[in-house]
């Protein structure tokens, strides 16, 4: 009885030092969380620029720290730069298209059945009264706090320092930090931690290459498209393909809208070319390229990818963009190894 009570005791203390624990790093958790995956998806770079240090991984750690800086920290200044001058002349272009009855195209209000129900839908959606009490103004806020984000340096910075610094201690002592943690994992679950690392290793991954980067190149393939046809927003547009993208099957809601658009606008050659590209060359990635790259990486379903990163992102926000997968992943793994462990009906 003595000896059930101290082990309560020394149960409830370790309890309240983890919360405490927690407490003192919670502010932390995002900035680490990202210096994880980060470090985790670059490894194979450090440990190429450490064998060019000879060996030194506190030199290769300071390298690839540089090299992450500089490819953060360069595109996301020009790219406020730009994304500052086109949000104020989207808000006016907006302001002054609204400001005139919009219509359909003559071509559109001739189809049969379809053509004075969709001018009325547009009627009633462009409004003023209506735009004046809800679309505008949300519009206007939207592109303030987009703003005020991206001006918002001494946060941005700090959440961007605290990462890098992370990440430099995770580079130099990685090793030993995974051995360390292997090894406490292989006491609580015991052999079958290996796999369940190796799963979550293998989700971020295929979620890092399958989404991110695919991500990335399509936002930069619609970006071109948005270009040709004298759009005068393609970085803002593609910057909000590329956040789109991040959901699956997500981008053709952006270039199909932009698509729509001209062809509201009279401009019916250039919205139709922005849909071939759409069609064409954007979803392509998408449908294409973004299955094979997870499934080529990864043991896990694309659909319970698909699920992961949704339900991620609504229960974490973007970093439950690789947290939904990893957990959905290790589950997985848990239920493929109760299925191969349960003994095998007579028949």
């Amino acid at each position: 009885m003595e000896k059930t009570g101290k082990l309560i005791v020394l149960a409830a203390l370790a309890a309240g030092l983890l919360a405490l624990a927690y407490w003192v790093l919670s502010p932390f958790i995002a900035p680490m969380s990202w210096a994880i995956i980060l470090a985790y998806t670059t490894w194979p770079l450090y440990e190429r620029l450490t064998r060019l240090t000879r060996g030194n991984r506190t030199s290769g750690a300071l390298a690839m720290v540089f090299v992450l800086l500089t490819a953060i920290i360069v595109p996301c200044v020009w790219l406020s730069l730009l994304l500052q001058n086109e949000l104020g002349e989207v808000y006016r272009s907006a302001g002054e298209w609204l400001s005139h009855k919009p219509a359909l195209p003559a071509f559109a209000g001739k189809l049969p059945l379809l053509g004075d129900s969709a001018q009325r839908l547009l009627d009633q959606l462009t409004d003023p009264a209506t735009l004046q009490a809800r679309i505008l103004p949300w519009l206007k806020s939207f592109s303030g706090r987009f703003l005020q984000f991206l001006g918002d340096v001494g946060y941005n910075a700090a959440q961007l320092s605290i990462t890098l610094l992370s990440v430099f201690f995770i580079y130099r002592d990685g090793r030993q930090i995974v051995r360390e943690v292997s090894w406490a994992l292989h006491q609580v679950m015991g052999e079958r931690s290996a796999a369940y690392i190796a799963t979550a290793g293998s989700t971020v991954k295929a979620v890092v290459y399958g989404l991110v980067l695919t991500a990335i190149a399509q936002g930069a393939v619609a970006g071109v498209g948005y270009g040709l046809v004298g759009l005068s927003s393609p970085v803002l547009l593609s910057l909000i393909t590329m956040l789109f993208a991040m959901i699956p099957f997500g981008t053709p809601l952006v270039w199909i809208s932009a698509g729509l658009w001209l062809l509201l606008q009279g401009q019916q050659l250039a919205g139709i070319e922005l849909l071939v590209w759409g069609a064409t060359l954007v979803s392509t990635v998408d449908n294409f390229v973004r299955p094979l790259v997870i499934c080529s990486n990864s043991r896990i379903p694309f659909l319970l990818v698909f699920f992961g990163v949704l339900g991620g992102l609504a229960a974490f926000g973007f970093l439950g963009l690789f947290l939904g997968p990893v957990i959905l992943a290790v589950v997985l793994a848990i239920w493929r190894e109760w299925l191969d462990q349960r003994p095998v009906p007579d028949a």
